[in-house]
Order: structure tokens, then sequence, then C-alpha cells
């Protein structure tokens, strides 16, 4: 008889869990409270029938984990993978008109990558007004992380701030508001001076890798609603395998007796599996966190000071198309850290009467003043979100939407309002902190049947994100294939691509880390963008380069 395994979530997590355990021959129930599956990933229609997400979706080139599951769900001869669409423009769009168009650069790659990437965001950032002696600062600063050991980064670094550790209160009033906390905000919902300098640091590297990288898509969205091109085909494809997903089944409850979990409430009925796998949102998680449990496995208690914060979605739907910019646009001084992207142009079988164009768009700070309503969003009415939203677009692209007829619009349906004013939000998103790695648990638990899934889960990817869900559920699925001494294969696991030039200073640091000696950069920057070894490890460096 088959190993049987309850995955609590139907999320990325759950589906990507549920993906590979039965792929390896494990009976798997996955339970949702939801009545769609895909978590923050899904879509849905809106009360007239149009498309709406929680927020857009988008798929970086380093992401590695969610692509290869992509390419093992099957469509119409070959596989969802096959359903992403190359973005090959990024519009920075600044409130005083002088916006700017990025494209990923085309040059060789060659152990000369470093150089290759210092030009382009040296290119970059000094076209949004960043003095040069800045933008070759975060480049030190960048190339000092990425020189620095894993001991190093998690035990220093991860407990300085994005801000602090790029001192930004000593440079320009540019370089505090694009660099270290415009791209935070706007990018993953985060504080430059509260994320952890190795997850901000280590992230943006990711990003500006791809960027940089020839023959790379740096940034890649699906060609239809994200139900459409990828959850429903997924569930399609995990039921032919023989997984029960059950929808709007929310779990309630976890028994633990004797160290072990034995059993689920799940909408007020007992549910046993010979393993059990949380793929919940930490939000939710919390709730489940009895006595007992927390005391079978003290390192949950951490889950307590996870910090969650908004990012959600609002959708206009427009008499004509409006491209903007074939990607994604950055808003990046914007009040509410917006960025936004048109979907008619991706958006291949696209068809609604009387729409032309979908412009998407995610709202990353709900705290801060909208410059019209000088109220927070989480204290807007729905009217007044969509009228505040709408004007700081006009402050960024200011002609560009003379004479666009919004014909609806629609807020993701997480936002409720109940009376007399403010809002909740039932799906916030996780965000790092610095100092959050050691309350983050493994996926692996000392529970002997219980496993994580989560996005709050220790994973390489380390940010909530659906790759970093996909990652967890990798990790969970060969916590179980231990447990049961299964000899099927593990799932693949990952770490972050990283400038292979720089292994032999990151060799070099961990002695001096043990030594307790501080990180030294082995490259500087010159304020014309070149890039030059310093000290012993750079000059070994050079030599390596000839």
């Amino acid at each position: 008889m088959a190993t049987t395994v309850a995955v609590l979530g139907g999320g990325v997590g759950g589906l990507s869990a549920a993906h590979e355990l039965a792929e390896r021959g494990f009976d798997v129930t996955v339970y949702e409270q939801r009545a769609r599956p895909g978590g923050k990933a899904r879509s849905y229609p809106t009360p007239d029938g149009l498309p709406a997400e929680h927020g857009f979706r988008f798929f970086p080139a380093f992401y590695r984990h969610l692509p290869d599951t992509m390419a093992r769900i099957p469509l119409d001869g070959g596989s969802v993978r096959d359903r992403f669409v190359g973005a090959e423009r990024l519009l920075i769009a600044r409130a005083d008109g002088a916006n700017e168009l990025l494209a990923p650069a085309h040059a060789p790659e060659s152990l000369a990558d470093l150089t290759v990437l210092a030009r382009f965001v040296f290119d970059a950032a000094t076209q949004l007004g960043v003095p040069a002696v800045d933008v070759a600062w975060l480049l030190e600063r960048l190339f000092t992380l990425l020189s620095s050991c894993d001991e190093r980064r998690v035990e220093q670094w991860d407990l300085q701030s994005w801000w602090s550790y790029v001192q930004a209160e000593r440079r320009s009033e540019a370089f505090r508001r694009y660099l270290a906390d415009g791209l935070t905000r706007t990018l993953v919902a985060a504080r430059a001076k509260e994320m952890s300098a190795r997850t901000g640091g280590l992230i943006l590297v990711q990003l500006l890798l791809d960027l940089s990288r020839a023959g790379d898509r740096a940034d890649r969205v699906l060609d239809a609603p994200t139900s459409d091109a990828w959850i429903g085909p997924w569930i399609a494809h995990l039921k032919h395998r023989g997984v029960d997903v059950r929808l709007e089944e929310t779990v309630e409850a976890l028994a633990v007796r004797n160290g072990r979990i034995t059993s689920a409430t799940v909408a007020g009925r007992k549910v046993t599996a010979d393993h059990y796998v949380a793929a919940l949102p930490v939000e939710v998680m919390r709730t489940l966190l009895s006595p007992e449990l927390r005391a079978a496995e003290p390192r949950l208690n951490g889950l307590d000071r996870l910090v969650t914060r908004w990012m959600n979605g609002i959708m206009f739907y427009l008499r004509e198309d409006l491209p903007l910019v074939h990607g994604h646009a950055i808003y990046l001084d914007s009040a509410w850290a917006l960025t936004s992207i048109s979907q008619r142009q991706f958006w291949r079988e696209f068809d609604f009467p009387g729409i032309g164009g979908v412009l998407s768009l995610d709202i990353s700070e709900w705290q801060r003043p909208g410059p019209r309503t000088g109220k927070v969003a989480a204290l807007c009415t729905p009217e007044e979100i969509r009228d505040e939203v709408w004007g700081q677009l006009q402050d960024h692209l200011e002609d560009e939407l003379d004479g666009v007829e919004v014909v609806s619009w629609f807020l993701d349906e997480a936002i409720t309002f109940p009376n007399p004013s403010g809002a909740t939000n039932a799906e916030p998103l996780l965000v790092n902190t610095k100092g959050s790695w050691a309350d983050r648990p493994d996926a692996t638990t000392r529970i002997p049947n219980l496993f994580l899934a989560a996005d709050y889960v220790r994973t390489f990817t380390d940010l909530a994100t659906m790759e970093g869900a996909n990652e967890a559920a990798r990790r969970a699925v060969n916590g179980i294939l231990d447990a049961t001494h299964s000899n099927a294969r593990r799932c693949e696991v990952w770490p972050l691509r990283e400038p292979p030039a720089l292994k032999p200073a990151r060799t070099l640091d961990r002695l001096l880390w043990r030594l307790r000696r501080p990180a030294p950069s082995p490259l500087r920057v010159t304020t014309a963008g070149e890039v030059e070894p310093m000290g012993v490890t750079g000059r070994a460096l050079s030599l390596l380069r000839r």
C-alpha cells in the first residue's frame, strides 16, 4: 500500500509538493481553503467576467526550480513552460518625467562577466541621476557580498539592514531614493532599513546578472492569465497522476501525540495520513501552533517574529490597448511603490468585447500617505485607491494617459472593506527583515512526520516568491523520502548562481571569518565604471582573468 501524505494548502508550495510526491508513487491529498487553487498565484474572474489576479506574475531568469516543475506539466504536446513569453524592456518611470528604458545587455559571457555587470549597472544608475561615485560604491558593496563566505553572510550581513550595509545616509539623495529604498520597496515590498543586506544584495545581484547576461530573458511572463496558462493545466495533471485535490476545505488544527502528528482537523473532520506537509502561509500556520506543537518543534516559535506586509494588485480594463513598454514598468519614486505590466500584448488569445487593454498593477506600499488623498492605502476606500493609483500613474507617465478610457477596474479580492472604514488583507506577503534567518525553520522538522513547504522555510532563494515556495516543497519531499528510506530520486535543489570568478575570494574569506577579520573587497569600481583588482585576492583574480 502506498504511503499517504496530506498536503495542507493548495498554493504553489503545496501543489509543488504534491507534484513531486505523485511522481514518486505516494498517495497524496491536497486540502485548500479557497474555491480556486494556486494561492497568491491564482487568477479568477471579476464580477464582469474579466480576468483578475492577486498581482501580476513574472519569472526572472534566475528562477530554476519553478520552470523545472513547469516543464513537467504536459500541455498541447509540449509543457506549461512553453507558455513563457520574454519581456524585452523595463521602463523606469519617474515623477519628473525623465523616464528610462532598460534592455538586457548583449555582451559575450566570459570571465569578464563582472565587468559587464558593472558597466550595465553604471550606465543604468547614472541615467537615473545617481552620481558616479555612488554607483561605484554600490558595486563595491555588491562585490564584497559576493566575495563573502556563507558564514559571514549569515552571521554578519543577515543581521545588518540593506540601508546600513550600503551606508545610504552618507550617499546622495538620488542614491537613497532609487537604489537604497526605491528598488527594495517596489520589487519585494521590503524596506531598505529593515531588509537584510544578505538577502537584499544577493537577490539584487541575481536580477542584475539576468539583465547583463547575453541570451537570457531577464524577465518572462505567461501568455494568458495565470490559472489558464499554468494552474489549471497543473491541477489536471495532478489529478491524472492520482492526486486528490479538495477545495474549500480549511485546515483548522493539528493534533500532536508523543511527538508526532496524529491527525489534522480539516473542515470540521479528522484527517489522518502517514505524513503531513504544511504548505500554509505564515499568518495561517501561526494559528495552528498549539502548545503541544510548539513543544514538539520549538523552532516554530520563530514564526511569531516573522513580518508580513501588503502587496496586492489592482486591474484597469481599458477601451484601447496601452502597451507602454514590452515588459514591466517600475514607478520608482511613487508613494505607493507601484509596478505595472500591460497584459494585452502578452495574452495572445485575449478576447473580451469592448476591452482593448488590461493594465495590471502591484501596490507594494500600503502605509505611506498618497499625495492626493493624504491617506495610507490601507485606510482608503476602494474608489480612493483607484483614484490615487491612477493619479500616481499620471505623475509618472504625463501625457501618455491623456484620452485613455477606463472601462472597468478591480481591486484584489483579498482586500475587504468593513464598515465604517479601513481594509483587511486576507493574503499579506512575508517580507524579509534583518536577522529573520534565525527565525525561519527548515523544511524537515523535529516532528518526524511533519514537513514544511512554504515561503518562510529556509531556502537558497530566501525570499517570499513562487520560486522560494517551490524550492521549499522540494526540500520537504526530500525529507519525506529520507524518512521513508525511499530509493526514489531526490528532488533537485539549486543554489543561486554566482560569478565563478569570485569563488577563490569566498574561500579566502572563510579563513578571514574564522580569524574574525573584516571582509575585504577584492574589486573596486572607478567613477568611469571600470573594475580594478584590490589587495591580494583581487590580484589573484586578475591573474585568473588572463
